[in-house]
């Protein structure tokens, strides 16, 4: 007790020695996987804006099937409705351990992530309703700035960062889990198409089998591989969008150990296809959902038109404003408190980053809009606005790095002279020296 208050609960504090494993491992993976999607994104942009760009959208629309199943999509659709159901899959899995042994586990730990990630959707959502309302255009496409694409944060944060404190990385990472479960929820409940009751039935009739494998322990990808495949098809042809599937069985999987185990399901499951989540199945997507014709005029009909100009501000705006604002509220209003190795320019630089919102957002884009020219322009509004958000943020997390260094570099000097490192002298708003005019 401290003056005779509770105690408030640190988010992101100490953590066990699994889950500093975990998020270390999911940081890693999730880093080189932004990289290569960065990469895929870029290679779609260049192939579509080339004299080759009709054969780009040949592969990217030819059609096959598994008649079997009642499916007959493009290559385009193939990777958002069926390789996007694995990244799903993993963000489930992330979901289900963080809600139970992670730090979303206690209402006082979960409380700050919680609300700056419903704030970070919110506050884009009105932003863009704004100013479509003032422009006179379309609110369709509320959604599409509300989700952060976590891979390519990641990645920004490894390129510029070397000093910043571990706990940043760690609080962008619980947020974007919360903020996945937002998106699937809207995707889950404002972009389903006509919906077919028996279809539904059948994936959810799928769903208890695979909770009653898990239940009783049943072991062998056999099993769960078909079902999984089966239940995917009929939530496609029930009308829900069929990565809900994906979202649906990884928090099913357990996650917690029996004693007789060296790794639960969720974790092996998590294992084996986070690789190919990171490295496959999101840089595909990208691939065949970032190739925009560029064009002077098309640059400007961004910034012109109500809908992609709501897109941009509510990504590099919204987010900021969301995410900060409900990170302070949360620290100000409720018990959880900021990792004292946190300042606060250290999360207003991690709000800007959010805006980052490239995977998810281009996914929300092309369910909210069915006239082709619209999809251009919001995509191209996506990636406009993920682009302006990674430079301020760049320039933002750059400085941060730098006074982080120069701290580092003091403690050495000091531990040089007398062999024991001095310890951050911190005041109650963060770092002594790094929340002044530096």
């Amino acid at each position: 007790m401290r003056d005779g208050q509770r105690e408030r609960s640190v988010f992101l504090g100490l953590l066990p020695w699994p889950e500093q494993v975990q998020v270390a491992r999911a940081l890693r993976t999730e880093t080189v996987g932004g990289l290569v999607l960065l990469a895929a994104a870029v290679v779609a942009l260049v192939w579509a804006n080339t004299p080759w760009s009709g054969a780009y959208e040949h592969v990217r629309d030819f059609h096959f099937g598994i008649p079997a199943l009642g499916l007959d999509l493009s290559v385009g659709h193939w990777t958002a409705d069926g390789l996007l159901t694995i990244f799903f899959l993993v963000a489930g899995i992330e979901l289900k351990r963080e809600l139970v042994v992670g730090e979303l586990r206690t209402p006082a730990t979960a409380a700050l992530p919680v609300v700056a990630a419903l704030c970070g959707m919110a506050v884009p959502a009105a932003v863009y309703l704004a100013t479509v309302g003032l422009g006179g255009g379309s609110a369709q496409g509320w959604a599409v700035p509300m989700a952060t694409d976590i891979a390519f944060a990641l990645a920004v944060l490894a390129v510029l960062s070397t000093h910043l404190p571990s706990a940043l990385r760690a609080f962008l990472l619980t947020l974007a889990v919360v903020d996945d479960l937002g998106a699937i929820l809207v995707i889950a409940v404002f972009f389903t198409s006509d919906l077919n009751p028996a279809a539904l039935a059948g994936a959810v009739a799928g769903l208890v089998v695979f909770y009653l494998l898990q239940r009783f322990r049943v072991r062998g990808w056999w099993w769960y591989v078909p079902l999984g495949v089966v239940i995917w098809a009929l939530m496609y042809n029930g009308g829900v969008h069929a990565t809900v599937a994906g979202v649906a069985m990884g928090l099913i999987l357990r996650t917690v150990r029996d004693d007789d185990e060296d790794a639960s399901p969720g974790e092996r499951t998590e294992h084996l296809l986070r690789p190919v989540s990171a490295g496959v199945a999101v840089p595909l997507f990208a691939l065949f959902a970032a190739g925009v014709s560029v064009s002077v005029a098309g640059l400007g009909e961004v910034f012109t038109r109500p809908e992609p100009l709501g897109v941009v501000l509510g990504l590099v705006v919204g987010k900021t404003v969301g995410i900060f604002a409900g990170t302070y509220l949360a620290a100000r209003f409720t018990r959880a408190r900021l990792n004292p190795d946190l300042a606060w320019a250290d999360v207003f630089a991690l709000a800007v980053l959010a805006g980052i919102g490239f995977t998810v957002a281009l996914l929300i884009g092309e369910l909210a809009f069915t006239d082709p020219a619209d999809v251009e322009h919001i995509k191209a509004a996506v990636l406009l606005g993920s682009l302006l958000a990674a430079a301020v943020a760049a320039l933002l997390i750059k400085r941060r790095n730098g006074i982080y260094r120069r701290l580092w570099e003091a403690e050495n000097l000091d531990e040089d002279a007398d062999g024991i490192p001095d310890i951050y002298q911190r005041t109650a708003s963060g770092h002594e020296g790094v929340e002044g005019p530096s």
